[in-house]
């Protein structure tokens, strides 16, 4: 790929960020994440309170991407055919069949977002991750390709009832958990309450540019950066050392307080997670305009590719987001960067 190439494709992904970051204000590295998910081609995980503005970014980012753009809601009764076909009376009153979300846009699905996720059941959750892993699905004695669909998921994380924990397998199938929070600059605050147009979400993101990437080429292009971005063998013995402490924390010397640390970790991050990893520090080095990976580029994808693949004990299981971020700081404090 020529540099020409590299660089007129980080022009598009810059525009990208600075037309949601007019709709979505003050969570400029929440879109740098998510931009570096699209061309790292990684399935994502949205952490947050409600009313945070998460379905807003969502709608703007898909509207910048391009391609359609679906949504589905977790419910408790939802079943896993209600992601492929409704059913519903005709005015013949005979039954009828019309596709449902997943199988809506065909081939142009580009983000699919699945609101709540953990208040589905388990076995919606199964027929999801398949769609992830594959991206495809048999429907109609039919086989549905969907080559260009990103999976965006929110997880309910304030009310527990009638909920569903996600399984570890499932939380490995996403390249980032990404937190939305509120900021907490006051002027951003102030214009989020009392700025009118912040309150008309449609006519919000329709101010979005419609179609700055071109979505249909993303794969090929995501698959060059790969090719385009190098690590040294340094670097790469830096990454092994770093998934050995994912693992077994305390042989390097990492704490975490109020924690007995030889009961914390049941499993460290996955083989899949550490190319992840590796996947978005290869994109973030080509957004920062490198050829080449540095600590730099793990340390800002680390915490988000890493912290929801961890399986803790359950007895830690309730302070997972605070031992998880000041664990995986311990790894990047100790562990010897090149």
């Amino acid at each position: 790929m020529s540099d020409r190439q590299l660089a007129d494709w980080r022009q598009l992904a810059l525009k990208l960020e600075s037309e949601v970051n007019k709709v979505v204000v003050g969570q400029s590295n929440p879109i740098r994440l998510i931009t570096t998910s699209i061309f790292a081609r990684g399935h994502v995980l949205l952490e947050g309170d409600v009313g945070v503005g998460k379905t807003t970014l969502l709608r703007a980012i898909a509207r910048g991407v391009g391609g359609a753009y679906q949504r589905i809601e977790g419910t408790i009764d939802l079943m896993p055919n209600d992601l492929v076909y409704h059913t519903y009376l005709g005015e013949d009153g005979k039954p009828h069949v019309s596709p449902g979300p997943i199988l809506e846009a065909g081939e142009d699905l580009s983000i699919f977002f699945f609101n709540e996720i953990n208040r589905a059941r388990p076995q919606v959750h199964s027929l999801l991750l398949r769609v992830m892993a594959e991206r495809t699905l048999t429907a109609f004695n039919k086989e549905h390709n969907f080559p260009h669909m990103l999976v965006f998921a929110d997880r309910n994380q304030v009310e527990k009832e009638e909920t569903f924990d996600i399984p570890s397998a499932a939380r490995d199938r996403f390249m980032m958990e990404i937190p939305i929070v509120v900021p907490q600059d006051k002027d951003i605050m102030e214009s989020l309450v009392f700025d009118t147009r912040f309150h008309n979400v449609d006519q919000l993101v329709g101010g979005v540019a419609e179609s700055i990437l071109q979505y249909k080429d993303l794969n090929g292009f995501a698959a060059m950066v790969q090719d385009s971005v190098t690590a040294s063998p340094t670097l790469r013995k830096y990454a092994l050392d770093l998934w050995r402490a994912t693992k077994a924390p305390m042989d390097y010397g990492v704490k975490v307080s109020g924690v007995d640390m030889n009961r914390l970790v049941l499993s460290g991050a996955s083989p899949r997670g550490m190319s992840m990893l590796l996947a978005a520090a290869r994109v973030n080095a080509w957004l920062n305009e490198r050829d080449t990976v540095l600590p730099d580029d793990i340390h800002a994808v680390f915490h988000e590719t890493i912290a929801h693949r961890l399986v803790f004990s359950p007895v830690y299981e309730m302070r997972r987001g605070e031992i998880a971020r000041e664990m995986l700081d311990g790894i990047v404090n100790s562990v010897a960067a090149p």
